[in-house]
């Protein structure tokens, strides 16, 4: 059995989430600053069995790319490079932040945490993106 693994990734920091072994459920799993990111998932792959990434394409809401797509589309290439072993596929992240907010305020966290930790916002997207991926694949 192995694991999907979602990325939200961003310019600082990096949202992560993975399934179960049996890919039935999606768990956040970090928030790695994005310059440390390529060899967190090094290490993370290399105990355990991840067959698939997601990572979420920023697109604007009016379809257009946003800013940060070059550099996601950088780190893909380079991965892809160094592992072309382990496919990776794009999933559309609209509003995947503003979910990510109204699930910390439904869920009960506190103002100040939803101010503090930036990274809890950029785990939860990640774990929307893949929910949303899974959904999608009938999974």
């Amino acid at each position: 059995m192995s694991r999907i693994l979602a990325i939200d990734y961003g310019k600082k920091r990096t949202g992560l989430a993975v399934t179960d072994p049996l890919c039935i459920i999606a768990n956040g799993l970090a928030t790695v600053p994005t310059s440390e990111l390529f060899e967190f998932l090094n290490q993370y792959i290399a105990k355990e069995a991840v067959s698939q990434l997601v990572i979420g394409k920023p697109i604007q809401p009016n379809g257009q790319p946003s800013e940060n797509l070059a550099r996601v589309e950088q780190f893909v290439n380079r991965w892809r490079k160094a592992h072309p072993e382990l496919p990776i596929d794009y999933y559309d992240e609209r509003f995947t932040s503003v979910i990510a907010h109204q699930a910390m305020i439904a869920g009960g966290v506190k103002k100040k945490t939803r101010r503090e930790d930036k990274g809890l916002v950029d785990e939860i997207s990640a774990t929307i993106i893949l929910q949303d991926y899974m959904r999608s694949k009938g999974l």
